[in-house]
């Protein structure tokens, strides 16, 4: 460490056990006494370790061991893993779980290189989010080097039965071996993700870009450790309807890894720039007619999010500066951030042009990469690089600082929603949209004219998924049972093989005894998936009754032990809030 004269350095901890603490070098170190300080009140923070050093320290060497209680770590019994055969283990540091299973200053603000030095047994391959092995290491030795500083959140560890595919242009994916054919054919979009990036907002700075597609439970769709973005297994739709998270995570590479947030209360830095960046990405890559559906969606569940705050006394927390004073910073990690920040950046764009507006955020990403920035430092620069060399207004204030959407922000044209809205609103009606119609046609058999009848029915391929959401989102929570029998039936939805519509589905389900017929395939869904996104709102849903609660109580008592510790916190809160 840099010392300039301390007597203390301080570490934060949180579920670890240590042994002891040395100062100097290898081979000449001396013990040195420590102190652990009390834990937060809510046991958010964790500890703090207060290690005594003198004026010239430059090295601390800590002993420690990871108890049960280190909740980054999710080790995965061979019965959660693809291959059932061998185990699995990884990390998720963000926001501040980092220092449940490394010692540190764990702190945004705070950015560092690394080195490790990792033993694992013989048949599994480790990975970090750092310079990686494309094969096994026969002894189970592995040595990581992250040269480039980077926030300890971002610090992460895989360990597996892995194999790699390599896609050209410097990127990749990583899978469990029963995965990885799935993953080839879903990512093959990459090097083109890539490409387009780099296009917009310059160069690519860190070596490489691979994926490491994860077991199931993982709790997020993905997650953008340099050079190994972790990605959830729920993305192989095998129709690609997903990979918006994927251009996501790239995206994360300029914002929030290059350029990354000071505090977790401008999260809105990290998380707003990195959504609009991604729907550039998918603009370029499916055209703008997708891009703007996809928004919409996002765009309609920002509005249910700020709906929810307002009758739930949070509405404060709907400004995109948040006060996290005393508390969790999770609860920045909401549709705000990421939805209402994309949408700052859509209507900035608005006001100053398309051509401006990349120009700035290419400068602001050359300009901080590999540092951290404020709400205050962000608008310093948007003034000088941006609206004062055009004289042009933007009520930024607004949008930054005071809660709710500003009256300028941008709307989403996507016309093609039309027709799924209208399904809606006509069996909200109690009309079926979905019968069949029938069409008479002429054709000529034999050299003879014949008319044919022609039976037309819409089938779930005829819109992309987000239409569905959208259509499954707007039909009415009274809806009978019997009518969501016969949707069932003509577009089966239960049986998706896509977790965001199986998520709606069953969210739609739950407010009706109609989810009691299909108990199995909830539990099944619940027993499989620990993706966060997916697996809170169906536990939320079900609560809202007594009969829905017991179902849920029951299901999360068999399913806790395949949650990662982010995921299961939060449904065991949803279960033991008082009704």
């Amino acid at each position: 460490m840099e010392n300039r004269g301390a007597d203390t350095a301080i570490f934060d901890v949180k579920g670890l056990l240590i042994q002891k603490v040395t100062l100097g070098s290898k081979g000449a170190e001396k013990e040195t006494d420590f102190t652990i300080g009390p834990m937060d009140k809510d046991s958010i923070i964790g500890q703090a370790l207060l290690v005594n050093v003198d004026a010239k320290t430059t090295k601390v060497n800590i002993y420690y061991q990871t108890t049960e209680a280190s909740a980054a770590l999710d080790w995965l019994d061979t019965s959660l893993t693809s291959s059932k055969t061998k185990p699995f283990l990884y990390t998720q540091g963000q926001a501040i779980l980092t220092r449940t299973w490394i010692p540190l200053q764990d702190a945004p603000s705070n950015r560092i290189t690394y080195s490790a030095d990792l033993k694992v047994p013989k048949d599994l391959l480790a990975l970090m989010s750092a310079k990686n092995p494309k094969k096994l290491q026969k002894n189970g030795l592995y040595h990581f080097e992250m040269t480039k500083p980077i926030p300890s959140y971002l610090i992460a560890l895989a360990v597996g039965d892995i194999g790699f595919h390599d896609f050209g242009n410097n990127c990749g994916v990583y899978a469990e071996k029963e995965l990885l054919f799935d993953c080839v054919k879903e990512f093959e979009d990459l090097p083109q993700m890539m490409q387009v990036a780099e296009e917009l907002y310059g160069t690519y700075q860190w070596e490489r870009y691979d994926v490491l597609v994860l077991p199931y439970s993982f709790p997020f769709g993905g997650m953008e450790n340099p050079m190994l973005t972790f990605a959830n297994p729920t993305l192989l739709t095998g129709d690609k309807s997903l990979v918006s998270v994927l251009a996501h995570e790239l995206a994360h590479s300029w914002s929030g890894n290059l350029v990354t947030n000071q505090t977790w209360s401008d999260l809105w830095l990290n998380e707003g720039t990195t959504v609009y960046f991604e729907q550039r990405i998918m603009e370029a890559l499916r055209g703008k007619e997708i891009a703007d559906v996809l928004a919409q969606v996002e765009f309609n569940e920002l509005e249910q999010t700020l709906n929810d705050m307002r009758s739930s006394n949070s509405y404060q927390d709907s400004k995109l500066h948040l006060d996290l004073s005393n508390r969790d910073p999770d609860i920045a990690m909401s549709d705000i951030a990421y939805v209402k920040g994309a949408f700052f950046f859509r209507t900035l764009e608005n006001t100053v042009g398309r051509k401006r507006l990349d120009a700035f955020l290419k400068s602001y990403f050359g300009n901080f990469a590999f540092q951290t920035v404020s709400s205050d430092q962000f608008i310093d620069y948007l003034n000088a690089q941006l609206l004062d060399k055009t004289d042009l207004q933007f009520n930024y204030k607004d949008w930054i600082f005071k809660p709710g959407l500003p009256s300028n922000c941008s709307k989403v044209d996507a016309p093609r929603l039309s027709t799924i809205n209208q399904y809606a609103a006509e069996f909200n009606k109690g009309k079926n949209p979905f019968e069949p119609t029938y069409k008479y046609e002429w054709i000529r058999k034999n050299g003879k004219r014949k008319r044919v009848k022609r039976t037309l029915t819409l089938s779930y391929q005829d819109h992309l998924i987000q239409e569905w959401q959208i259509f499954i989102r707007s039909l009415s929570t009274e809806t009978e049972p019997a009518r969501l029998q016969l949707l069932e039936r003509q577009l089966h939805f239960g049986q998706s093989n896509n977790s965001e519509i199986l998520c709606d589905w069953f969210v739609l389900a739950s407010y009706s005894d109609y989810i009691f017929q299909i108990e199995k395939e909830v539990k099944q869904f619940l027993l499989k998936i620990g993706r966060r996104k997916y697996v809170l709102p169906i536990y939320e849903a079900l609560a809202r009754t007594p009969r829905g609660r017991i179902l849920a109580q029951g299901i999360f008592h068999e399913a806790k032990g395949n949650y990662h510790s982010v995921t299961r916190a939060s449904v065991w809160k949803v279960l033991q809030a008082k009704k």
